[in-house]
C-alpha cells in the first residue's frame, strides 16, 4: 500500500514536469516563428521625443555604484528630456560615493533621492520616486547593469503606439565567464531570454518586467494600481496586473542590457529564493484572475505555466525522493518492471526542455562548433545543479504558496568581471549557514550512495537520474558552506 503511494507521488510530479515541457515546446515553436521587433531607432534630433525619467534603485551597493552612474552619464538623448532619479535607500557609505560621483556629472539631471525609512523595499522607493517623475515613460535599471547608451533611442518608437506598457530589454552578462556557476546562470537566463521571453511575446501571450532594463509608461504604472509591496518579485506582479488591464508588452531580444552575474553560492541561492518564491507569490495572486477572466485559451495556458513554474522544484524534489523507494520497489519486485518501461515516456519531457536550451544558448553563438561542445558538458551539469537546488527552491515556493512573509533581501553584487578578482572580501557576503545547505550535504551522502547500490546490484534503470542528483547536491552543499564559511573570516 505504502509503495503505491510513493508510485502514485512519483507519478504525478513527473507528469506535472511533462505538462511544463510542452509548454516549453509550445514556446520553443513560437521561437522560431518569432519576427524581430526591431524598430527605426529615434534620433537625439527628434523634437518629437517624449520626457524620459531614469530610475536606478539602490541598497548599499558601494562596489558597483559608480559604475551605474558613469554609465548612465553616457545616455544618448536629449538633455532637456530626461531626468535620472538615484532612489538611494543605502545605509552604508553607498550614499557618499553617490554624492562624490554625481559632481562628475554637473550638466546631467541627476535626482537624488534618499529614503530613512525602507518601507515596500524597491517596490516603495520606484513608487515613491514616481510620485515625483517628471517623465512620460519610465526606464529602470538596478545597479549592477551597465545600459546600452542608445538604449532610450531603441525603444522610445514603440510608445508611438498608445497601447504599449512597457518595452523589455534582453539581459547581458558582464562576468558570464567569471566561474562555473555564473557561466549556468547565463545558460539559464539566456533561454529564458531567447525562447520563454521571445515565444510568449510572439503569440501574444503575456510576458513580464524583469525588473531592470526595461521602459514603462508611466500612465501604464497607475493605472495598473502602481508599485505593490505584498509580493517579493513585484515586477512580475506588476506586469500581470498591467497585462489583464489591457496593455501590450513588447520584448526587444535585439537590445541588450549588461549585468553582473552572481558568483557564489550564497548569492546565488538569495537571488534564487527570491524570484522562486516571488513567482509563487504571484501564482497565488493572479493565476485564478487569469484563468477566469475573458482571455484566450493560450494566453490561459501560458499564464499557468508561467506563474507555476517555479513549483517544479517542488516536482523534482518529490520525484528525487520518491525515486529512492521506486527504486527499490522495482529490486524487490514490488514493482513490475512494465510500469518503468512505461515512465520512458517522460524522457520525452527531457529531450523538449534541453531543445529549450540548445537553441537558445547556440542561437546567440552563431552556432559554432564550440558552443556545440560547450553545450554538452554544460547542459548535464546545469540540471544536476538545479536538482541540487530543488529543496533551497522548493522551500521557497511553499512559503510563496502558503503565505509566509519574509523581507526582500537584495542579492550582493561584486563588480567582477575578471577571473583574476575574488569575491571573498564583500562585505554584503551573507553568513549566517540556512538549514536547507544540511540537508543538501545528507541528500548528496544518499544519492551517492544510491549510486553505489545501483552499481553492485546491477540496477541500472534510475542510476543517471541518481547520479546527476549526487552530483547536483554535492556541489549545491560544498559551494554554499565554503560561500558562507569563507565569507565569515
Amino acid at each position: 500500500m505504502l509503495m503505491n503511494v510513493f508510485l502514485v507521488i512519483y507519478g504525478l510530479a513527473m507528469c506535472f514536469i511533462l505538462f511544463y515541457s510542452f509548454a516549453q515546446a509550445n514556446l520553443l515553436w513560437h521561437f522560431f516563428r518569432f519576427k524581430d521587433n526591431k524598430m527605426p531607432m529615434a534620433t537625439v534630433e527628434n523634437k518629437a521625443l517624449p520626457f524620459v525619467t531614469i530610475q536606478l534603485p539602490i541598497f548599499n551597493e558601494k562596489y558597483v555604484v559608480e559604475r551605474l552612474i558613469h554609465a548612465i552619464a553616457k545616455m544618448q538623448y536629449p538633455m532637456n528630456k530626461l531626468e535620472i532619479q538615484l532612489l538611494d535607500d543605502s545605509t552604508d557609505e553607498t550614499s557618499d560615493i553617490i554624492k562624490e560621483c554625481l559632481k562628475t556629472y554637473p550638466e546631467v539631471d541627476f535626482k537624488y533621492i534618499h529614503r530613512v525609512d525602507r518601507a515596500g523595499f524597491k517596490a516603495g522607493a520606484l513608487k515613491e520616486g514616481l510620485e515625483i517623475a517628471k517623465g512620460e515613460l519610465i526606464a529602470i535599471f538596478d545597479a549592477d547593469f551597465v545600459p546600452d547608451p542608445q538604449f532610450l533611442l531603441k525603444t522610445v518608437s514603440h510608445f508611438e503606439n498608445e497601447k504599449v506598457g512597457m518595452v523589455q530589454s534582453r539581459w547581458g552578462h558582464l562576468n558570464e565567464d567569471y566561474s562555473l556557476f555564473t557561466r549556468l546562470q547565463a545558460f539559464a537566463l539566456d533561454a529564458h531570454f531567447m525562447v520563454e521571453q521571445m515565444g510568449r511575446n510572439a503569440q501574444k501571450a503575456f510576458i513580464n518586467f524583469n525588473g531592470t532594463g526595461g521602459i514603462w509608461r508611466k500612465s501604464c504604472i497607475l493605472d495598473a494600481g502602481n508599485w505593490h509591496a505584498d509580493t517579493l518579485t513585484e515586477d512580475l506582479d506588476l506586469s500581470y496586473r498591467a497585462q489583464q488591464k489591457g496593455w501590450e508588452f513588447v520584448y526587444r531580444p535585439d537590445v541588450v542590457s549588461p549585468a553582473e552575474l552572481p558568483p557564489v553560492m550564497s548569492a546565488i541561492k538569495s537571488q534564487q529564493f527570491r524570484w522562486t518564491k516571488g513567482g509563487a507569490e504571484c501564482a497565488k495572486k493572479h493565476l485564478g484572475h487569469v484563468l477566469t477572466g475573458s482571455f484566450p485559451m493560450t494566453v490561459k495556458l501560458h499564464a499557468a505555466a508561467h506563474l507555476l513554474n517555479s513549483t517544479i522544484f517542488i516536482a523534482i524534489l518529490l520525484v528525487s525522493l520518491s525515486s529512492i523507494p521506486v527504486w527499490w520497489g522495482f529490486y524487490k519486485g514490488m514493482i513490475p518492471l512494465e510500469y518503468f518501461k512505461l515512465a520512458a515516456f517522460f524522457l520525452f519531457g527531457f529531450v523538449i526542455i534541453a531543445s529549450v536550451y540548445f537553441f537558445a544558448n547556440l542561437n546567440l553563438k552563431k552556432f559554432t562548433l564550440r558552443s556545440f561542445f560547450r553545450f554538452l558538458w554544460e547542459l548535464p551539469v546545469f540540471l544536476a545543479v538545479s536538482m541540487g537546488l530543488s529543496v533551497h527552491n522548493a522551500q521557497a515556493v511553499w512559503e510563496g504558496l502558503t503565505g509566509k512573509k519574509s523581507p526582500f533581501i537584495r542579492t550582493p553584487k561584486y563588480n567582477l568581471t575578471g577571473k583574476g578578482k575574488n569575491w571573498v572580501g564583500n562585505t554584503y557576503n551573507q553568513l549566517k549557514i540556512p538549514p536547507t545547505a544540511y540537508l543538501e550535504a545528507i541528500l548528496a551522502i544518499v544519492f551517492s550512495a544510491m549510486v553505489i547500490f545501483s552499481l553492485f546490484t546491477a540496477t541500472y534503470e534510475m542510476l543517471v537520474f541518481h547520479s546527476m542528483l549526487a552530483v547536483g547536491f554535492t556541489l549545491v552543499s560544498i559551494t554554499s558552506f565554503r560561500s558562507y564559511l569563507a565569507s565569515a573570516r
